[in-house]
């Protein structure tokens, strides 16, 4: 389902007056490669063609229901909660975020074409617990899902977005005084003293052929009285993250997306490798490093667990506490020690059975030498 994106009145002064707005779209702080990069289109064409990998898992991903944690607030209070690919509940400081919410059984512009989620999200939206706030980072259907939205919209919890995305908000059903749009390095109160401020990522939007770059994208900062999380929405690797340290300090949480890359599409998403460079220059050293963006849809063409199994790797060599709950688990970053790779499950049931041993042909002793 589309929406008309463009945006009138108020909302299309925002844009008009925002910095990164010019010559009738919204650009990147950098001058990024746009598209495939130069001399990557035959390795691009070739995995569409040829790649052998493991892009969906042959088994339902292990998960948990979080109803009990979610009865009562974290003890450190700051708690989080992965529902799958970049959607996840924030506890902050007394209040719940839903951040990029998709339910949809597909993210594409077609209902019965597109990638469609591994399985089912592990609670239902009408299972959540009452929300304070909705976050959307920007309108690509894995982080903007219209079934979603129109069950939110009967809720009565206001949403923050980037700007110019308020208008496919508006056109799914949120009343216009639930929604805000924020331009890049523009600050918000929600309840509970937690400051939200929209902050520079590196990507693009759109949701046709037609509105490529007509809304912003954004990482987003949530600062409460006692925590602070990063989450970065897509983004690319970019300088932009050492102004964001400089500007916004240090995060408790930082989540970055991992997943759905590949090195010839620009400089848009980070992948396991980008992404611990990003967390190096977000300077938060104690933060967990609660990887998005990986585990639901296949969007890409690297083997479906590769992010984490790269991040496994990665993270003891930058001394980065890693956090990679299963999906609806409820983990405080304070509590947790360690990492369970617990999707190995599912890929020792990719790997064929050991054959087994053949008995060894029964050899008579000799006869005893007289």
């Amino acid at each position: 389902m589309a929406s008309d994106s463009q945006s009138s009145g108020l909302r299309r002064e925002r844009t008009l007056a925002s910095a990164q707005f010019r010559d009738g779209k919204f650009h990147n702080t950098g001058d990024i490669t746009p598209g495939i990069k130069r001399g990557h289109g035959l390795s691009m064409a070739r995995e569409m063609i040829c790649g052998n990998r493991r892009r969906v898992p042959v088994a339902p991903l292990p998960s948990v229901l979080p109803f009990d944690d979610w009865r009562h607030p974290p003890e450190s209070g700051l708690r989080a909660t992965w529902l799958g690919h970049s959607t996840s509940l924030i506890e902050i400081d007394g209040a719940r975020l839903l951040l990029d919410p998709v339910w949809g059984e597909r993210v594409s512009p077609l209902s019965w074409a597109g990638p469609k989620r591994f399985q089912p999200a592990p609670v239902a939206i009408d299972q959540l617990p009452k929300l304070d706030a909705v976050l959307i980072s920007h309108d690509h259907y894995d982080h903007l899902d219209y079934p979603t939205i129109v069950e939110l919209a009967k809720l009565d919890v206001p949403f923050y977005t980037s700007l110019g995305v308020g208008a496919h908000l508006e056109g799914w059903g949120v009343a216009p005084e639930r929604i805000t749009e924020l331009d890049w390095w523009e600050s918000v109160q929600l309840k509970h003293g937690i400051e939200l401020t929209a902050a520079p990522a590196q990507h693009f939007s759109g949701r046709g052929m037609l509105d490529r770059n007509r809304t912003l994208w954004s990482a987003f900062a949530l600062r409460g009285p006692d925590h602070a999380v990063f989450f970065s929405g897509d983004t690319g690797l970019t300088e932009d993250y050492t102004t964001i340290a400089r500007k916004l300090g240090t995060f408790d949480l930082v989540m970055l997306e991992v997943g759905a890359y590949f090195e010839a599409w620009g400089d848009v998403h980070l992948g396991p490798d980008g992404a611990v460079e990003a967390f190096k220059l977000l300077g938060s050293a104690d933060a967990a490093f609660l990887p998005v963006h990986w585990g639901m849809f296949n969007l890409a063409f690297h083997d479906w667990d590769q992010p984490a199994e790269r991040l496994l790797q990665l993270a003891p060599k930058h001394d980065i506490p890693l956090l990679m709950p299963k999906l609806g688990a409820a983990v405080e970053p304070a509590h947790t020690d360690g990492v369970d790779p617990w999707w190995r499950a599912i890929t020792a049931l990719e790997l064929p059975a050991p054959k087994p041993e053949t008995p060894a042909t029964f050899q008579p002793l000799p006869d005893p030498i007289d």
